[in-house]
Formats: structure tokens, C-alpha cells, sequence
């Protein structure tokens, strides 16, 4: 309990670190919203409309510990301002738009990634020096050295635009309505199928080496040689004593991966024009857009601590090492 306990405090201290740098990082930058918005009417906005554009969007001349605890106040609320690209939408409602977007595609491209590069990894080292631990890797090199850009425009082109097996772009065909229905969630599978291969063709390399190398130490070790001496079954082995110990580095970056999921595929939302989180970010710094920059780089560090928290109490239960220090089991 006192190392679920410590892993806890620690999440609320980055937590709060990360929503005062949030909230520190737009004070500093010249200008206001307002500002911005009074520019893009040339000027022609008398002073009385400036005042009601700074209220809009919460700037205030008081105290900065009163706009903090303002700040603060709102985040509670799920107030995160009004984007300036998209005024006067709320910046959480841009955000409640694009993020299951965002997870359903490229959340399941890395996982799938994961699963698939984990497994072929256990295989290649358990096999390692034959023929497909000879080939797989370097297939895995050519790959990841691949421009994450270039993969994608050239997956587009050939198979959308040349053999149209796939849609060019977009979440949906224009002209649907979202709905739960079998016609709508088959357009949507479709349009996300050629955007879902071009993150696992250039991640599944990275998560596949990984794992291949972190088992073949793992099978240096002597637990294993004993274990195998007394006759341990072969599936056993593999699975319960070397893939075990040889996943927990995996877990770390696969924490990552997922945290940073909601950033979504940035340059591959923006290639196939998805709907999602790194599109919208990348609209955001295009258009000077500081509340919906803000939002969005809240809900990244807010889903990378997560994913890290949940990993080390996972990382907890598989290796008993990790408690050591904060207290044991409990």
C-alpha cells in the first residue's frame, strides 16, 4: 500500500507542476487572445470591444495568485477557455470532438503495434540465429529508418489515389451524419484503415527489436539456465519466466506510447486530414490559437502521467523488485 501510495503523491506533485506550468507559459508570451482576435478585424474593434473580448476569454488585470486560483477554479469546471481558431466554441468541447478519434485510431494502431512486435520479438529470440531472427530485424531497421511523412504519402498514393482499396482522407465520406449505426462504424473502419497501417508498419520494427533483445539478456540469466535444468515445460519457460522479466523495459515505453496517444499521430493526421488531437494541434499553432495550445498540451501531460502511473503499479505486481524501498507489499 505505502508504494501505491508514493506512486500517487508523486502523480498529484507532476500534476499540479504541470498545470502551473500550463498556466505560466501563455503569461509570458506578448500579447493576449484578445489581442489576437482585435488583429484579425484589422483594428476596427473600438477599446469596449477589446474589454469584452479579454473577459470572453478570462484575462484579468487582478493579482496573479487571483488568476491562478481563477485558473484553477475553471480546470475544475472543465473551463479551458474559448479557441480562437474556432471562436466562440469552448476549447473542452474541441477536445471532447477530436480525442476519441485520436484513441480509436491511433490508440489501437499502437497497441496492435505492441502486441504483434512484443510476440514476434519472444519468437525471433527464442529462435535467435535462424533464418527469420536474421531476417525479420533488418526488415525492422529498413522500416523505422523510414521518414514517418514519406510512408504515409506513399501508402496514400498507391493504394488510395492509384488502386483505390482505401479512402484519400477525412474520419467519414462527406455527407454522413455521425450515428451508432453498421453503415456509419463500417465507413468509419474503412477511412482508418490506411492511416492505422502506416503506424503499425513504422512502429511495430521498434517494439519488436526491443523485445527481441530484452529477452535474448534475459535468457543469459542463470534462473533460466536452472529452471530449464530441472525440466521446466517449454511454453512455461518461455512465457511465465523469460517473456515475463523481458516485457517490464517494454511496459515503460509502452506507457509512454499511450500517454502520448492523446497528442495523437501528429504528421499522420495531418497527411490523411483526421479529425483528431495532432490535427487540431497542429491548426492551433498555424492560427496562433494559445487557449486550444493550452487545452491540448494539458491533456497530453495529463495522459502521460496517467499512462506512467498505472504502469509502475503494474510494473509493481509483475516484478516485486520495484516495492523494494517504498514500504513492500501489501
Amino acid at each position: 500500500m505505502k508504494y501505491v501510495l508514493s506512486r500517487l503523491s508523486f502523480l498529484l506533485l507532476s500534476l499540479w507542476v504541470a498545470v502551473s506550468v500550463n498556466f505560466v507559459l501563455p503569461r509570458l508570451m506578448p500579447g493576449n487572445p484578445a489581442i489576437l482576435m482585435l488583429g484579425r478585424y484589422k483594428g476596427q474593434l473600438t477599446s469596449r470591444a477589446l474589454h469584452a473580448l479579454e473577459l470572453q476569454f478570462g484575462i484579468t488585470h487582478q493579482p496573479l495568485w487571483h488568476q491562478y486560483l481563477t485558473y484553477i477554479i475553471n480546470l475544475l469546471h472543465g473551463n479551458l477557455g474559448l479557441s480562437l481558431t474556432y471562436y466562440p466554441v469552448p476549447v473542452s468541447q474541441i477536445i471532447a470532438q477530436s480525442l476519441p478519434w485520436t484513441l480509436g485510431l491511433v490508440g489501437t494502431a499502437t497497441i496492435i503495434s505492441m502486441i504483434i512486435g512484443t510476440a514476434v520479438g519472444v519468437y525471433l529470440a527464442w529462435n535467435h540465429g535462424k533464418t527469420w531472427d536474421n531476417v525479420l530485424p533488418t526488415m525492422a531497421m529498413f522500416t523505422m529508418a523510414l521518414p514517418y511523412f514519406w510512408l504515409a504519402l506513399v501508402l496514400l498514393y498507391f493504394l488510395a489515389y492509384v488502386l483505390h482499396w482505401f479512402p484519400l482522407a477525412h474520419a467519414y465520406s462527406t455527407g454522413l451524419s455521425p450515428s451508432w449505426t453498421w453503415s456509419f462504424v463500417g465507413n468509419v473502419v474503412d477511412h482508418a484503415l490506411l492511416p492505422a497501417l502506416t503506424i503499425v508498419v513504422s512502429s511495430v520494427g521498434g517494439w519488436m527489436i526491443g523485445m527481441r533483445n530484452n529477452m535474448i539478456q534475459t535468457l543469459g540469466e542463470d534462473y533460466i539456465t536452472f529452471a530449464e535444468a530441472k525440466g521446466v515445460n517449454h511454453w512455461r519457460l518461455m512465457f511465465q519466466y523469460a517473456a515475463r522479466n523481458a516485457i517490464l523495459p517494454s511496459l515503460t515505453s509502452f506507457a509512454m506510447s499511450m500517454g502520448f496517444v492523446v497528442g495523437g499521430a501528429l504528421l499522420t493526421e495531418t497527411v490523411f486530414s483526421y479529425p483528431g488531437m495532432g490535427y487540431q494541434l497542429l491548426v492551433a499553432v498555424e492560427n496562433e490559437d494559445y487557449p486550444l495550445m493550452q487545452g491540448l498540451f494539458l491533456m497530453i501531460a495529463l495522459a502521460v502521467l496517467l499512462a506512467n502511473f498505472f504502469v509502475e503499479i503494474l510494473y509493481g505486481k509483475l516484478d516485486p523488485r520495484a516495492r523494494q524501498g517504498q514500504g513492500g507489499a501489501s
